[in-house]
């Protein structure tokens, strides 16, 4: 589910980028889409940050020694 969400808030904010970068939007169109990125952009960086912590947890242990461990899933 967070890979589904992460890669439909990218594919939204680059939509958006896309879009902003044309430069012909009225003015309120281009901040209600730059507010929209905003929170898209923040959705991507938790679900990246989140992933990290995965990595983080498989590949290290107590002792700074490679190792996998079961990741616990925040509710």
């Amino acid at each position: 589910m967070a890979e589904k969400k992460f890669e439909t808030a990218l594919a939204r904010l680059e939509e958006l980028v896309q879009e902003l970068e044309k430069g012909d939007l009225p003015l309120e169109q281009s901040l209600r889409l730059f507010e929209e990125g905003i929170k898209l952009s923040r959705i991507c960086n938790k679900c990246l940050e989140d992933a990290e912590r995965k990595v983080e947890i498989l590949l290290k242990d107590k002792d700074g020694n490679i190792t996998a461990e079961p990741f616990e899933e925040e509710s």
